[in-house]
């Protein structure tokens, strides 16, 4: 594990991604779902969905993630992998701003 980087910390870089359609951060509405450091703490893997099976702006979001992840202190590779289980519920996955942000109460 790399000890210089932290799981928090990675969710917090990829903070700033948006979903486009929504205006709301991806890590907000919930949408990263795992973390993981492999080779030593030298390549980031971030498991990730979307907030629909055909999210046209998926490529856009995965590329952005993955963009981010390689950029981080120490990361020499990284890798974003599209998940579908389980299913996102912003309900249950978005964080109290995110749902404020979309009206779910």
């Amino acid at each position: 594990m790399n000890e210089l980087l932290t799981k928090e910390q990675v969710f917090e870089a990829l903070k700033p991604i948006q979903d486009p359609e929504l205006s709301v951060s991806i890590v907000d509405l919930g949408l990263i779902y795992n973390v993981e450091f492999q080779n030593d703490g030298k390549k980031i893997l971030v498991e990730m969905t979307l907030t629909s099976p055909g999210c046209p702006v998926g490529p856009q979001l995965m590329a952005a993630v993955h963009t981010k992840a390689a950029s981080l202190s120490g990361i020499e590779d990284a890798e974003v992998k599209l998940v579908w289980t389980p299913k996102w519920d912003p309900k249950t996955m978005a964080s109290e701003e995110a749902k404020d942000q979309l009206g779910i109460f």
